[in-house]
């Protein structure tokens, strides 16, 4: 039994490595991204060249994930349209791609509760020094409302994303 249970922890052990180490699929140099979607229930950035899906990347969200950002503090991700309105090249979170929340709707909303609606709206990468973490962190919501992706993955949607690039944020 003893020996059973050490084969599988190395057979887990060997899991975790490959999913850290395993390359993911690059787009294209030349790829202009012109629509992101999020879908917040299954933990999805999606990106769009042309009207055609190039790229599903796996996120990480506010450490408060449902339903919809109400007011500053809350932790958790918007929905709705939004465009990139910011990049940030030197970021305390490696890069970040900022996003035009709040809108004025969000505003109303967060008015009514007599609340601040917050800003800073970010998709970002790793804080910085603990880009080693990589794809794990992926494994919980974190962020305090942000969109998080690997650094690698920040570098890529960051190069090929222009300001003005419309986001739709899902539940």
């Amino acid at each position: 039994m003893k020996i059973f249970f050490r084969f599988i922890l190395y057979v887990l052990l060997l899991s975790v490595i490959i999913y850290y180490f395993y390359p993911d699929k690059k787009l294209p140099q030349n790829t202009t991204i012109d629509k992101i979607v999020v879908l917040k229930s299954t933990r999805q950035l999606q990106a769009f060249s042309n009207g055609q899906l190039v790229k599903t990347y796996s996120i990480a969200l506010g450490l408060n994930p449902g339903g919809n950002k109400e007011f500053e503090g809350d932790k958790r991700t918007p929905e709705g349209l939004y465009t990139i309105n910011d990049k940030n090249p030197n970021s305390g979170y490696h890069k970040n791609l900022g996003i035009s929340y709040p809108n004025p709707e969000d505003i109303y909303k967060a008015k009514e509760k007599n609340k601040s609606p917050g800003g800073e709206i970010k998709i970002h990468g790793l804080r910085n020094g603990l880009g080693f973490i990589g794809k794990f962190q992926r494994w919980i919501d974190w962020t305090h409302g942000c969109i998080a992706l690997t650094n690698n993955e920040i570098d890529e949607l960051y190069q090929l994303t222009p300001l003005g690039t419309p986001i739709e944020i899902k539940p």
